[in-house]
């Protein structure tokens, strides 16, 4: 019978084998009790299925269940002794396991085997070998006796101990002789109601075999077999601590202000017992500095830590409020309670950093091909450049620069010349993203397959092997930035500057880790994802593996390089675990365990990271690959507008800030989370899930948020308009105008004012505006004509971005214009040739004909009237001024 999934199985029904498959007499009570309607599905059931499923006679060790029908059991692996043989572990594997009634009948006759294929001889087959079919797993061990039966919803808790070879006191074992990584599978085997004994689930997991134990039984006692001898396999071991975007966005820098969290889970991960907890917990039980520890393994770990994480944690130490419901930003908040969480996990962090490598990881997991694809060269310096910087200045230490880990694993040529362009060297990629050059585009397409739910079950020879892995460094020399040239000339005689340091090398560098071990290891955890590299053929829901077969796998994909080294490709290993990794403490400390196992048998050396990324890179040139999944893992494309809009108007709002020396906000605390939420925008956080509506409606939201914000900043900046009409005293009165600063940082302005024809005003430049407060402004004027003219003004940056809303100013004008200046010229000219003419002619002695009748007793008269009105004003000014 052809197998389809080792989940599903067909519970034959009707005459087998001339024997009619249904209720024993003894049963009959029981039954009786059973609903009547349901006895009468069942027999029309039983009357149908005969003539589509009168299966053939089956073999004690029945097919698996079919793909559509009824699962009776699940079979769960609980723990697996030794993890890993060595020649001083028990010669006896001792596995116990949990099996649960998930079905509605009762099922009898339950019994386990062990079953065991051959040992692993290439990378790929480390995840294509969980794909097996059932017979692939040759070696059978006979079957053991769990229970008589097992009832709708009941446990069943089992162990059963197998000798790992011949000679330990028992007649079968695994056959297992010499080292190596071996596929076993635990099967089940049951008789459901109104069925027969068939396979109704198994467990699949790897088991690493660095040496074999004596074994026990005197008589035919048999040597340990000792581990591999050799060269050891150089390793590297990157250990992520990072978390997905949990800051509200839009709220820009303050001096005392809380931030605000979507929610406070983050308070649990960083609290005892949660998860980023327990990953920091391994790494300082196994590595830690601890006083008589050896050290030689902690060399080769290093902290690869989100900058998001930080800041989000060293905000939460100083106060934070949290939303009542993660999908109401504008909704009730509440205080949160992680502050002491916080700060005690940052310190602990401290500590550890200080005793050994660390390596910042991209901003919020933040897709480097679409931040390329945006192309702003400030946003792109904040997601790029600014990680190791607040690493360094969190944790105040100093990490390893100049390398970049895409959370995908895969890059575009937009990204690798983007990442070079901004002095980053080393890019650290999967073995499967780079190709030889001229070789690019030739691997697995992405294709829809019926694993995304279920395991496909296959054979070996229906899996492409996979392409030799990548040299540990390779060169892209595609991928350039303009490098400056050396103080002194470089002859091909003398390559090496006088100063000592070779040139750098103008193309973008890639370090590649093993696929097949960082599958494996994102398979461990809680919430295990499958990454975008996994070949399509060997993607499936790990979930339906229990957490300790995962486990095992896991040690297996790290063993394998050790046990296995290839002729024809250079030993080395680098372990990359995915960013945001679910592992817990007792997980996490047991795959650091089996990296210590490996240095202390000799199997593997100890290698820091930056004598890694800083090798010389393999004589082969090389190409970027990008991945066909890792494409469709992207941000969408529609986000890459709203992006770029939005990162323009916060860079043409910093050029117009004032870093004042003595204020406390800088220009760049205000805007930074405002940008950092852009990048937040563009995480890939959430999106391996096979449905990134979620991930997508939160990156649109955070797109909303930031451009109200963005907008309520820029009309924060504004010309207060005046009440009434603005009357200029004369032509050439000043216009007073007042500006208001609601931001909480100095900002620079022009004033923008479209003039009539009939006004001429003064630029005043650039004007600074202090924070939160208003300024008054007196603008030089001349009016030419009295009329009332109304003048738009508005605020600009010095670059010309409007701020605030324009408003229009009505101006009335005393001025009477050209014609009222030629008049009065021809008047005053008319008065001093009449004045001149009365004193010529009393110059020369000659009566002013004017004067001529005019009688000197009246002139007397007018002249007393005059002097007398003249006192009257003196004595009325002297009272006013009184």
């Amino acid at each position: 019978m052809t197998q389809t999934s080792r989940h599903r199985a067909a519970i034959p029904r009707g005459v087998v084998a001339g024997r009619w498959v249904g209720p024993r007499p003894q049963r009959r009570d029981r039954r009786w009790q059973r609903s009547v309607l349901s006895r009468v599905v069942a027999a029309a059931m039983i009357v149908l299925g005969t003539a589509a499923t009168v299966p053939t006679v089956l073999a004690p060790a029945a097919t698996a269940q079919s793909e559509g029908t009824k699962k009776f059991v699940k079979l769960t692996l609980d723990s697996v002794t030794p993890t890993a043989v060595t020649t001083t572990s028990d010669p006896v594997l001792t596995v116990a396991g949990t099996l649960t009634n998930i079905g509605d009948r009762v099922v009898e006759n339950i019994r386990v085997r062990m079953q065991r294929a051959a040992a692993i001889t290439t990378p790929s087959n480390l995840r294509a070998t969980l794909q097996l079919e059932e017979n692939s797993y040759d070696l059978q061990t006979p079957f053991q006796a769990i229970a008589t039966e097992l009832k709708p919803f009941e446990r069943k808790q089992f162990s059963m101990r197998i000798p790992l070879r011949q000679g330990s006191g028992s007649s079968t074992s695994l056959a297992i002789n010499e080292p190596g990584v071996y596929p076993l599978l635990l099967n089940v085997n049951g008789k459901p109601d109104y069925g027969v004994e068939s396979r109704l689930d198994d467990a699949r997991f790897l088991l690493p075999v660095l040496g074999l134990p004596p074994t026990s039984n005197s008589a035919d006692a048999g040597a340990a077999v000792p581990m591999p001898a050799g060269a050891p396999v150089p390793t590297t071991l990157l250990w992520p601590l990072a978390d997905r975007p949990r800051l509200v966005a839009g709220i820009p820098g303050s001096v005392d202000g809380k931030v605000e969290l979507t929610d406070d889970e983050l308070a649990k991960q960083l609290d005892k017992g949660g998860r980023l907890d327990e990953l920091l917990g391994a790494v300082e039980t196994v590595v830690g500095p601890a006083p008589g520890r050896d050290r030689t393994l902690a060399s080769s770990v290093c902290l690869a830590i989100d900058p998001d994480l930080l800041l989000t944690a060293q905000a939460m130490t100083k106060g934070y409020r949290v939303l009542a419901s993660p999908s109401d930003p504008g909704g009730a908040i509440r205080d949160g309670t992680g502050g002491p969480q916080a700060k005690s996990w940052l310190d602990r962090l401290r500590t550890l950093a200080g005793s050994m490598c660390t390596v910042a990881l991209p901003f919020g997991q933040v897709d480097l091909d679409a931040i390329a694809a945006v192309n702003d060269p400030d946003l792109s310096a904040r997601a790029i450049n600014a990680p190791a910087e607040l690493i360094d200045s969190i944790l105040t230490t100093k990490s390893v620069r100049g390398v970049s880990l895409p959370d995908s694993g895969s890059i575009d040529g937009g990204a690798g010349t983007l990442l070079r362009s901004h002095g980053l060297s080393t890019a650290v990629l999967a073995d499967t993203a780079v190709a030889e050059e001229g070789k690019a585009g030739t691997s697995e397409a992405v294709r829809p397959t019926a694993t995304t739910k279920g395991r496909t079950q296959t054979t070996l020879n229906q899996i492409s092997q996979s392409e030799p892995a990548a040299p540990p460094v390779v060169r892209l020399p595609t991928i350039t930035a303009a490098a400056p040239p050396p103080a002194e000339p470089v002859s091909p005689a003398n390559p090496v500057p006088p100063n000592g340091n070779p040139p750098a090398d103008p193309a973008l560098h890639a370090a590649t880790f093993d696929i097949w071990s960082a599958t494996a290891l994102a398979a461990v955890g809680s919430n295990p994802p499958t990454p975008s590299f996994t070949p399509a053929k060997v993607r499936y829901d790990v979930t339906i593996d229990s957490r300790t077969a995962r486990l095992q796998d896991a040690l297996g994909a790290m063993s394998w390089s050790a046990l296995n080294p290839q002729a024809d490709q250079p030993r080395s290993l680098l372990l990359v675990p995915p960013q945001q990794w679910s592992a817990n403490r007792d997980e996490a400390t047991t795959l650091l365990r089996q990296l210590e196992l490996l240095v202390r048998s000799n199997l593997a050396a100890p290698r820091p990271f930056k004598e890694l990324i800083e090798q010389p890179p393999d004589p082969q040139a090389y190409e970027l690959d990008y991945l066909p999944q890792a494409a469709k893992d992207a941000v969408p494309d529609r986000f890459f507008d709203p992006v770029r809009d939005q990162a323009r108007r916060i860079s043409e709002l910093m050029r117009a800030l004032i870093d004042v020396p003595e204020a406390q906000l800088k220009p760049g605390q205000f805007l930074n989370p405002l940008r950092d939420d852009l990048i937040r925008t563009l995480s890939l956080s959430d999106r391996r899930a096979g449905d990134a509506s979620q991930a997508n409606t939160f990156a649109q939201r955070r797109i909303d948020q930031s451009t109200r914000t963005l907008d309520k900043i820029y009309h924060s900046v504004t010309v207060l308009p005046p009440g009434g009409v603005y009357t200029l005293a004369s032509e050439q009165s000043p216009l007073l105008l007042v500006a208001q600063n609601d931001l909480p940082v100095s900002v620079q302005v022009r004033i923008k004012i479209e003039v009539p024809a009939a006004v001429k005003i003064e630029d005043l430049g650039v004007q600074e505006l202090p924070p939160r407060g208003k300024r008054s402004f007196q603008i030089p004027t001349e009016v030419r004509d009295s009329e009332t003219f109304i003048i738009p003004i508005s605020l600009t940056t010095p670059d010309g971005i409007p701020l605030g809303n324009a408003t229009q100013v009505s101006v009335r004008s005393n001025a009477y214009g050209q014609v009222l200046a030629i008049i009065t010229a021809c008047a005053g000219v008319l008065l001093f040739l009449l004045a001149g003419r009365r004193l010529w002619r009393r110059f020369r002695g000659q009566p002013d004909p004017a004067d001529e009748g005019f009688d000197p007793n009246t002139r007397r008269r007018v002249n007393r009237y005059r002097r007398a009105k003249k006192r009257v004003i003196e004595q009325q000014e002297q009272q006013e001024a009184q």
